[in-house]
Order: C-alpha cells, then structure tokens, then sequence
C-alpha cells in the first residue's frame, strides 16, 4: 500500500503497534512500501513508550508532503514526532518502530567510518553523555539538535551530494576484479619461464615430477593466496597492496620492514624483467646481423628506451596501463593457444630432428620420469621454476584503484592462480608429450634397417639419437630453450608472447613499486620519506615514486648484471608472502573480536603451514640470498621499533599483547606470594601526573622495572562535572606518562570526597596480585590554614592505609609538589605568545597587501595602525602578566620539582630505622641505590640503642643487614632519643598547636562538653597530656636529625602511627610537621608489619 495514497493508516487504531514501515527517501520512486510483521503478533514485552491515551503519533515526512500531515493533529494537541531525527537523510531506509522520540540513531555504517574516509563522510551519533542527560531531563528533541545528531554536524544528504560532486569532479578511475585483479596477476604470473624454462625443467625432473614441481610451488601461492583473501575480507582494504595488508595485520614494525624492501624489489624487478625483454630483442638481433654496438650495450640501449616508454604508460594514468595490460594478456593468450594448436598440427622432418613427433605414448613414458643431470636435483629445478609462480600480489599491491578490493582481491587471485596452474600443468604435460629429452638436428640420423638403437621412443619413431649421450646435441628438451617456438604453429607468435610476458611484469611492477612505496611514505613509519607521499592527478598518482622506480629501474638496468640480485628478490617477495601468511596465523591465534574475516575457507594453522613453507623455499632457493633478507628485515624492523610511529591501527600484534598479559595475570593468581618476591606496588596520589612531576619521579625511581605504579587522582565536586572531566583527561594524562618515559598507570575516580576516593582506589585499583601494597602520598604542607574537613580527610586517609593493610610512605621536601600554578602560567603566556606571532603575520600579511595594491594600500593604513596598537596592548598585557607572577612563577619551586631526576652526587642516605615494619623501611632506600641516579650514595644506618651496649647494638644491626645482603656505610646507635628537647624546639611544638587545643580544663565541665561538641577535632588538654612523651620523642627526633642527617641527600624515616580515636587529626599532623621540618628531602616510611625481606635462600 502506498503511504502517500492511504494517509489514514496513521489514524487507524486497530493498526498494529509492532508495524514496520520501510520508507525509501529516493525522490525517483513513489512508492514506498510497507511491511506488516503479523497481524497477530505474540505480547512480548513492551517495547513501545507511546502513551496511546494520548495518540502521540511517529510520523515521518517524505519531501513535499509535509503539508498532507499538517492535518494529523487531533483536539488541537501537536504532535510530539512532528520531526524524526534521521528523517532528513536522503535515500536511506529506516525503520519506524519505536513510537516516541529519540536522540537514539538506527544502526548506519557512516558511523563507523574514519574520519579521513574516501569512500563515504563520516558522521557523530550522539554520545552516551547526550543520550543519558536527555533521558534523565525528559528534554524534548529540538529541531536543531534533531539536524546535528542525525546528519552529523551537517545535513546527509548536503555530505552525499558533497561526495559525489567531489568523485565526478576528481575522476577517479577504479577497476573491477577481472581488469584490476585477474587480469594483471595473470599476466605476472606467466612470465618468461612459461616459454623458455618450463620444457627444460620437464626434460630435468620428468612429467611426473615436473607436475609435482609445480604443484608444490602453487601450493605455497595458494596457501598465500587464501590467508591474503582472509585478510583482505576483513576491513576495507586501502592502497599499499602486500604493505597495507601486513602493517595492518602484525603492525608498522613487520610492515614497515617488508613494504621497503618489498617496494624495492618491485623497482628492482622491473630492471629484470625488462633486460630479459631486452635480451629477446638482442637475440634477434644477433640472428639477423644487426647489432647496434655489442650485446651488452644493446641491452642496455634497448632497455632504457623501454623503460622510458613503460613510465610514459604508467604516468599517463592507471586506465593507459589497464589498457596496455588487457592488449598484452591477449598477446600472451594467443601465443600459448598457439603451443597448444602447434601440438596437433602433424610434424615435419625438420622438427622431428629436432625431437618434435607429435603426441607419442612412447615418449610420455620415456619421458614420465626423473632424468637430472648437470649436478641438477629436484630442489635445484624447484628453485629454478618457483619464480614462474610468483606474482599473486600483482591486484593487492593496486588495492588502492580497485573499486571493491575485499571481493575483488581474493576472487581474482583465486582464479588467476586456478587459471595460470591448468596452463603450466598442460604445457608440461603436452611439452613431455611430444617431444624427447635430446635430439641432434639433423635430419639424416634416420635409422637405417639393420642398425642397432638404444631403445629409447625416438628410436621407435625412426631416429637414432644416441650420440646425444657422448657429445652434446642443440635440440630436445635438455638442450633446446625454444622447444615452444618449435612446437608451435607460428613461431613468432612464441616471441611476442615472451615480450608480452616480460613488458606486463616490467609494467605491474614499475606500476606496483611507487603504490606500495607511497602507502609507506604516507603512514610516515620512516620519517625522512615524506617527500614521496605526495599524489598528483585525478587518481593520486605517485609521480615521485614514479622517477625514483624509473631511476632504481635504470640503475640496475645499466649495471646489466641481475644473476646475482635476482635470488635476492625472488626471496623478497617469499618474505612477503611468508608475513602474509604469519599475518593469517597471528590475527588468529590473537583471537580478537574484530578479527572477522568475511572469506571462511581459511585455517590458521594451515596458515602457519605456509609460513613455515615460505621460509624453507626461501632456503632452497638460495641460502644466503635468505639470510641476506632476513638480515635486511631484521634491520630495519628494529630500526622501526626503535623509533616508534606514533600509529594505531589495531593490530594483531596489540591484540596478542591483551591476551599475554591477560594470561600473565590469571597465571600469576595461582602463585603464592613470597616473601623473597616482593616489591614495592605503590598507588601515589599524585592527581594528575604532569601537577606533581616530584613525587612520581621518585616513587617511580624505586618501582620502575621493580613494581606497580599507579598515579591516581580523586575528582570531588559536582558528579555531572567531575565525570565529564575525568573522561576527557584519561588518556591525555595516560599518553603524558608514556611521552616522558614513566612507567606507570594513571587511575582516576569521582567522589564525594577526597577520602571517600582515595578508599575506592585503595580497595579497587590492580588486576589479581598486580595490587598496590603501598601508598605513596606527598606531605600536606598547608594543614595549618587548610579546612579542618581536608585534614580530616588527609589523616584518614593514612588510616585507611593501614586498615587495608598498606604500607605507607608520605615524602616532604621544602618547596611542596603542586606546581599546577607555574604550569597555569606557563600556558597562559605560551598562548599569548601565540596570539603575538598570529598578530605579527597579520601585519605582515597587510603590508604585503599594501605593496601589492600600490596607492589603494594608503587606505589601509588605518587598519594597520590599530593593528599595531593592538599588538603594543598585548606586549604591554604580556609585560604585565610576567611582572605580576614573578612571584608564583618560582624558580625553586621548578628546581624542586626536578630534583629527583638529576643524577645524585657522592653522598649519604640516612635510614633512620627507629621501628621494625617488616623491612620497608630498608628495602626503599636500598632499591634507591640500584638505581643510575643514586648509585653514588652510600647508606648510613641509624637506629635506638642503650648508653652501655653501643657496640653490641652495632653488631646486631650490622649482622642483620649482612644477613638481608644490603651494603651499608656506616651504623650509628642513638641514645638519647628520650631524653627531653631543648626548651626552645619545645615552645615552637607547643605555639604550633596552640591554635588548635581545645584548654577544656580551664573551663567548667558544661562548657567544655560544649566545645567539645562544636570543635571534636581540637586537641584536648588530657589528649595532650597523654602522649606527652610521644610528642616529646617527635621534637627530640627532629633535633637529632638536624644535628646528624641536615646534609643527607635523603632522608629515610620510620614514621609514627597515630591510634585511631585516640590521636586527634592535627596532633599527628603537628607530629608529622615538626619531624620533618627544616631538613632535606624526607621519606616517612611505614610498612605493613610483614616481613619484606628475609635471609632465607
């Protein structure tokens, strides 16, 4: 039924609430048809959200009928659908089911797409953030919010006429599978070898092996061939051919190797295939007397003028060479249908000298089997024919020109590699069939009645040719390489087949090299290579990559001595395919979703077979041609690695990594932990990384290759505000770590509270026993003018700490961590700057202008001069900032912060390891000293001790720490940690809390329950009195640090636990403060009370 026709179905309300309607927005058609799914559906659940009371209605506008639905408004109510969100994309079927509106776009591939896709425009479905809050708000979609979700910023329909215009503008040619695929892969694939090698080998290995020959060789193409076709089926496929396929498979590393050399094997391969054209045409040459100078230079001459024409050919445009393609497999088909045609017409005397007798059983036995010689073997003849069978790449390596590559690649190859098989197989067979191993010629070696023979077929068929076996004869299939020419019913046909065969591979290849080397050059996996990543013309033509193939190509022609490189290539392209197939293999064996091949007919370890088989063809063809490629690949893949293309293309190299690890982790579950194996796990709260860079340089200094290390972050604040901006910073933050060589994790979480945060993090944050056993957190430098609600949250957070059973590390230097001040300055004034450099290219721009309009440019003047003045505004706005944060900029504060990446010189670490925590304590600072940048220091040891045993404290303690294996310099046993500090220190202790005692016992017992009540985070006068001795010891500490350790590169020390309920927040913090004030940078350790080190082997 016509919607346009029948209106009333909208209104109908015994219409069914689960009725699809198939609308098609293509203005050329009418008709739109509707598809009922039931008239009687089963009652699912409900899926609709109209409220039927209320009639709201889903209706969909087709172009110029807006006006027909203008009256479908019922008791003057407006429709909530008066507009769907994807209602203004043309062409597109949609289905209408849903019955409300919704932001919530049906499944479309330009979604999907990249953003630099040719083949379509990429659109934005709206994001969850935009799906959930609507929801949530219950906001209706507005009309411009409807056109940016639905056409992705733009209209559809604006981007599709867009995308034509720019395709009918720019011409692109693109080939079908049969033109772009079969036809150039057929054509690689016949090569030379086909007329002038293949009756050699059946003479060498007989018709029998000679068919298993080149059964083995197009076993390896096609094992190839199906995993290139697994590969190609599973994603677009772009230009670079052998190249895009690897690099996107296995990554830019193993890509980057073999599309180099892989592209320069093409270029080379044009030289070869052009000399062997080169010396056909010096051949004839030579049969007529007509050299132009030797045959050297000939060769030379020869070969230059055709490469000229070749590149003429290929720069004119891929359609020129399509079309040169197509004529020469014509040539080709011709010359070998013109072999097969020779082997019926009967023979001459002539030919039967010279071994030709036509189909004969008496020489398909005699010749059936194996008959090498010349030192020849099976692996040698292989090695010999295998070459014959390359040239499968010849469609992936224009990937790029192809108008469908995921079908067109396999199905052409396929069938190329089916096709080229029948023609080598009957060739051998027919070529075995037909003519003798060794022939002499001559037409008077007749037998003659009476005479003996050796009883081979010729002998049979009338001919003695047994003086073949004492002296060498020029003909048969041993001796002859034009038995095809011979065989066949015109024999310059032969001949221009062999040009044929040899200009398609020049042509495919010079074609093949600059594609190849241009999909290289644009990924800029090797940085100096940009230069050829340029395109030109209607079909982005790499004409540098164009000369540079001509020049390789010209190179090697000059040199016109290829036996030697020729190994080298054939090994070069059997590297390719081996990679292909490992490629198969790997995605495979990765197992990641997205490996989803659309061709099935592929298994991975049939795959790995081909690998496997690659290589060892790559040794029995030559062995040191194959060392020297897997030396080259090896090269340069580390040369790649090393330097790391910043790329992404999810490979199955990265996928391979998720599942090690993955396996890594759920392996390390099942292992107990040991003491002998622990390191420091440290969860630092250094919010984001870049605002403490101190604090995680040296947390990181004791766990890198050691341990875990988390840089965590806590948002508190609005939840709407604080996710949004957690999302956003996520992998920023992330990349800065890897950008600046730290080897850690960065974890952030939204919460309530600073606190409430940290918890999660201590609870959540690892995978199995990769789980942070302690917390890193930098002093609270500012606790005295904090609110009383952030040191709450500070100190519980160290409890918190030790309930999970962490240990604990809090590190103070003198200038603080947060830099975030020097880095919002900094930003500020690089912005500025940027702003001064965009006005100064204006002016310049303006002056050009002037000059160029001459008189006209005095009226610009104007503008130029408030130009200027604005410019003077924003170097004085410059000056004035600079001046105005002299003081926040702090030079110290940025030296501070990259202290603990200079190297450290001759000095001392000092461990005061007043309490046993396991071993913690000795373990930092010991790992410390691993390290380059503080290798220079020397431990020095101090611990509690009694007057009278000093010197057997020392020997204890130096007994234990030769036991745990940790050098040290020097112990020393302090006494007099109990004694009380000097009054002076004292007094600073006492004005530091006064602000924060409660002094309840100089008031009345109301009163005080009252200030107790009001302040419960004072510190009260019988808390004080209680841990008297503790806050003594504090000061003490203090004291006998300033006296032993104030030169120290850093200091170690055991910090104090306060009970919970018993120590109130800023009496530990005043501990903590007046412990670590005025001294070089402290480390205040506490471990979890399980032993970390011990002397057991």
């Amino acid at each position: 039924m016509s919607m346009n026709n029948a209106p009333n179905v909208f209104l109908d309300p015994n219409a069914n609430r689960f009725q699809v309607n198939i609308i098609n927005e293509d203005h050329d058609n009418n008709e739109t048809t509707q598809v009922d799914v039931g008239s009687d559906p089963p009652h699912y659940e409900e899926t609709s959200f109209t409220d039927e009371t209320h009639n709201r209605l889903r209706i969909s506008y087709r172009p110029g009928k807006r006006e027909l639905y203008d009256n479908f408004r019922q008791n003057g109510e407006k429709t909530e659908a008066s507009l769907h969100p994807y209602d203004t994309h043309s062409k597109m079927y949609y289905l209408q089911t849903f019955g409300h509106n919704t932001m919530d776009p049906v499944p479309k591939i330009d979604y999907y797409r990249n953003t630099g896709s040719v083949s379509g425009n990429k659109l934005n479905r709206p994001s969850l953030l935009e799906i959930h809050e609507q929801l949530a708000k219950n906001i209706a979609v507005s009309t411009g919010s409807v056109e940016r979700v639905a056409n992705g910023e733009s209209t559809a329909g604006d981007e599709t006429a867009a995308s034509k215009e720019e395709e009918n503008k720019t011409g692109f040619v693109k080939f079908g599978w049969v033109k772009g695929v079969l036809v150039r892969c057929m054509l690689n694939i016949w090569g030379v070898m086909l007329f002038i090698r293949l009756s050699w080998i059946v003479g060498q290995a007989g018709i029998g092996l000679g068919v298993v020959v080149i059964a083995l060789s197009v076993v390896v193409t096609t094992l190839t061939g199906i995993s290139m076709s697994a590969i190609c089926t599973n994603g677009v496929v772009r230009g670079g051919g052998a190249y895009y396929l690897i690099s996107r498979s296995l990554g830019p590393e193993f890509g980057g190797s073999i599309g180099l050399i892989f592209a320069f094997a093409n270029a080379v391969a044009v030289a070869m295939y052009v000399v062997g054209f080169a010396e056909t045409v010096v051949e004839l040459l030579k049969e007529s007397d007509t050299l132009m100078v030797d045959e050297s230079n000939d060769i030379r001459i020869i070969g230059t003028i055709t490469v000229v024409c070749l590149l003429g050919i290929s720069v004119a445009g891929m359609e020129w060479e399509a079309k040169a393609q197509v004529i020469l497999l014509i040539v080709l088909l011709v010359a070998i249908a013109n072999f097969f045609i020779g082997t019926v017409i009967p023979t001459n005397t002539e030919k039967k000298a010279r071994g030709f007798f036509n189909y004969q059983g008496s020489i398909f036995a005699e010749n059936f089997g194996p008959d090498f010689r010349s030192g020849e073997g099976f692996f040698s003849v292989f090695a010999i024919f295998f070459p014959a069978a390359t040239g499968i790449l010849a469609g992936a390596n224009i990937s790029g020109d192809l108008k469908d590559p995921q079908s067109a690649i396999p199905q052409g190859t396929m069938l190329a590699i089916l096709i080229t098989t029948i023609a080598y197989i009957a060739v051998a067979i027919c070529a075995g069939s037909c003519v003798v191993r060794d022939a002499t010629g001559n037409v008077n070696d007749t037998i003659v009645p009476g005479m003996s023979c050796n009883g081979s077929s010729a002998c049979g068929l009338g001919y003695d040719f047994s003086r073949c076996a004492s002296q060498p004869c020029d003909y048969g299939l041993m001796n002859n390489f034009q038995v095809m020419s011979m065989v066949s019913g015109f024999g310059p046909l032969i001949t221009a087949g062999i040009f044929s065969a040899t200009l398609s591979s020049a042509l495919a290849s010079l074609v093949s090299a600059p594609k190849v080397f241009q999909a290289l050059c644009k990924d800029n996996v090797y940085k100096g290579l940009e230069f050829f990543a340029k395109g030109y013309g209607k079909n982005n033509e790499p004409i540098r990559g164009y000369v540079l193939t001509f020049v390789i190509a010209m190179a090697f022609i000059l040199i016109a001595e290829l036996n030697t490189i020729a190994p080298i290539i054939s090994n070069f392209f059997l590297a390719s395919y081996a990679l292909i197939n490992f490629s198969c293999f790997h995605a495979s064996y990765a197992k990641s979703p997205g490996w989803r091949p659309a061709f099935r007919y592929y298994n991975m370890w049939v795959s790995l077979f081909g690998a496997l088989l690659c290589c060892g063809v790559m040794f029995v063809i030559n062995w040191w041609a194959a060392l020297i490629t897997y030396a080259i690949e090896l090269f340069l893949y580390i040369y790649v690695t090393y330097k790391k293309p910043e790329v992404n293309w999810g490979s199955s190299t990265q996928a391979l990594y998720f599942v090690n690890a993955l396996d890594s982790a759920l392996a390390l579950t099942t292992v107990e932990d040991h003491v002998k194996n622990f390191r420091p796990q440290c969860l630092a709260l250094t919010g984001a990384p870049m605002v403490r860079p101190a604090l995680l340089d040296i947390t990181h200094t004791f766990t890198k290759n050691n341990g875990l290390c988390i840089c965590c972050e806590v948002y508190t604040g609005p939840r709407k505000l604080c996710v949004k901006e957690m999302n956003s910073g996520m992998e920023k933050k992330q990349a800065w770590l890897t950008k600046n060589k730290r080897k850690a994790f960065y974890a952030a979480v939204a919460a309530d509270s600073f606190r409430d945060g940290v918890k999660s993090l201590l609870q959540a944050s690892g995978l199995g026993r990769m789980k942070p056993n302690t917390l890193v957190i930098g002093f609270k430098k500012d606790w005295r003018s904090a609110p009383a609600t952030q040191v709450e949250n500070y100190v519980g957070i160290i409890h918190d700490a030790f309930d999970f059973e962490l240990g604990v590390i809090i590190i103070r230097i003198s200038q603080g961590f947060d830099i975030s001040q020097v880095l919002q300055v900094q930003e500020e004034l690089e912005k500025l700057e940027q702003e001064r450099l965009a006005l100064e290219a204006t002016i310049k721009e303006n002056d050009f202008e002037e000059g160029k309009r001459g008189i006209c440019g005095f009226f610009k003047k104007a503008s130029s001069l408030n130009i200027s003045k604005h410019e003077t505004k924003k170097e004085s706005t410059i000056n004035t900032i600079q001046s105005m944060h002299v003081g926040e900029f702090n030079q110290r504060l940025l030296e501070a912060s990259t202290q603990f990446k200079k190297k450290q010189g001759k000095g001392t670490i000092d461990i005061w390891w007043l309490f046993d925590d396991g071993g913690l304590t000795i373990l930092i600072p010991y790992i410390l000293t691993l390290r380059k940048k503080w290798k220079n220091c020397k431990l020095r040891i101090f611990t509690g001790g009694k007057v009278n045993r000093i010197e057997e404290e020392k020997l204890v303690m130096a007994s234990l720490l030769s036991k745990f294996r940790i050098k040290f310099a020097d112990i020393n046993i302090i006494c007099d940690i109990n004694i009380k500090p000097n009054k002076e220190s004292w007094k600073f202790f006492e004005e530091m809390i006064e602000p924060y005692r409660l002094h309840e016992s100089c008031k009345d017992i109301t009163t005080a329950e009252k200030l107790k009540r009001e302040a419960p985070w004072k510190i009260t006068d019988a808390e004080l009195e209680a841990f008297k001795e503790k806050s003594y010891r504090q000061v003490r500490l203090n004291e006998l640090l300033q006296e032993h350790s104030r030169a120290a590169n850093l200091i170690v020390l055991s910090l104090p636990v306060a009970r919970k309920g018993a120590v109130s927040d800023y009496l530990y913090m005043a501990w903590l403060e007046i412990l670590s004030k005025n001294l070089p940078p402290v480390l205040m350790v506490r471990g979890n009370h399980k032993n970390v080190l011990t002397f057991y082997s």
